[in-house]
């Protein structure tokens, strides 16, 4: 979820706020099974080794552990479709550079019908998201185009977005704006109609799509969150690593302004389902102020579910016609992985509804099922 490299934290904290961090650290990795570089309570010296570089006792190693265990090499992509593409190209502004894949299907050919902008969670990259999730394949199937942008290993050595920095939450700076430059560009380059972009995410890169629904409501219309963080939960490292263990009482009253739709799994150890109740109450508290709010359960998958909908009128300034405000699907066992997902793909679990068919109903305006 967030960059441990070591030199950024020196640069962000002082000791005492090394001392705590680490700490914090020290739960996440005993949570899966890993014991933690540092000991309790103390600002040991870190080394600057690379991720994933061997030995070293750092925090950064650890964690390049961690991310090992908890994910998979993706396997090789499927073919293309006939006159389909998934081209690689990158988007330069005053907040950076990053490149980005799209995914245009061959139905594109009779009309394109919206925007989906994917945004992969930490050790992923815009291949393996799309392999875990799918959403290439919906994409042929409602004849929409998917954007994948890319983080840098340069901005973060795990390369998760940095949802928990000052400078990347907001409009007009950092990532944010990179990402909404990318967005505009790929809409007017493929003629996307403006009312049906949508953005959504995984762990970090869910984080990252509520920061967006948030700080560009007439740009994104729709957000999906999934195993993700709500606005304002985190303001640097050791907060980021409060928030992902739910340890934060109130994450503030920000949040999307659009439509949104929640996942998270019950038992996720590395994001607390907290988070996702976050971020379903941010998204009903800044909605419609007349709503009305129904509760389900079911199973899919070989995974029972809870969902809970809102309906309500006028979301993001407009008129949603009765279609859901909000949704909130809570996953019972599952853990830190897109439900549904491919085995393609890392951090995926088949098990479960199919999270990236339900963004896509939810997107586009069909009833739930």
């Amino acid at each position: 979820m967030i960059d441990l490299k070591a030199g950024a934290w020196r640069k962000a904290m002082g000791n005492a706020q090394l001392a705590s961090a680490n700490d914090l650290v020290a739960q996440t990795l005993a949570r899966h099974g890993l014991a933690s570089p540092l000991p309790s309570g103390t600002a040991a010296p870190l080394s600057p080794r690379p991720l994933g570089e061997a030995g070293g006792g750092t925090i950064a190693s650890a964690l390049a552990g961690l991310a090992g265990r908890m994910g998979r090499p993706a396997a090789a992509p499927d073919p293309l479709p006939d006159g389909a593409s998934f081209a690689e190209d990158s988007f330069t502004c005053p907040a950076g550079t990053r490149r980005y894949r799209t995914y245009v299907p061959a139905s594109a050919k009779d009309g394109v019908t919206g925007l989906v902008v994917m945004l992969h969670g930490c050790t992923q990259n815009p291949e393996d998201f799309a392999a875990g999730t799918g959403m290439n394949q919906l994409a042929e199937a409602h004849r929409f185009i998917v954007v994948y942008p890319a983080q840098s290993r340069g901005d973060n050595a795990q390369s998760c977005w940095n949802w928990f920095s000052r400078g990347d939450q907001r409009r007009d700076r950092g990532e944010p704006a990179i990402i909404a430059g990318i967005t505009r560009s790929v809409m007017e380059r493929h003629a996307v109609p403006p009312q049906q972009v949508f953005v959504a995410g995984l762990s970090a890169g869910a984080a990252m799509a509520v920061i967006l629904g948030a700080a560009y409501p007439e740009l994104f219309h729709a957000v999906g969150a999934h195993s993700g963080l709500p606005l304002g939960a985190a303001k640097d490292v050791p907060s980021a690593f409060a928030a992902m263990a739910g340890q934060v009482t109130d994450a503030g009253s920000g949040g999307p302004a659009v439509r949104t739709i929640v996942f998270h799994g019950s038992a996720d150890a590395t994001v607390h389902p907290q988070n996702g109740e976050r971020i379903a109450r941010h998204a009903i508290d800044n909605g419609p102020r007349e709503s009305l709010q129904t509760k389900s359960s079911g199973s899919a998958g070989g995974r029972s579910y809870r969902r809970c909908v809102t309906h309500g009128e006028g979301t993001g300034g407009g008129d949603t016609g009765g279609a859901p405000s909000v949704e909130h699907w809570l996953i019972d066992g599952m853990g830190h992985a897109w439900s549904g997902g491919k085995p393609a793909g890392s951090y995926t679990d088949p098990k479960g509804p199919d999270a990236s068919a339900e963004m896509v109903r939810f997107f586009f305006g069909e009833a739930p099922r």
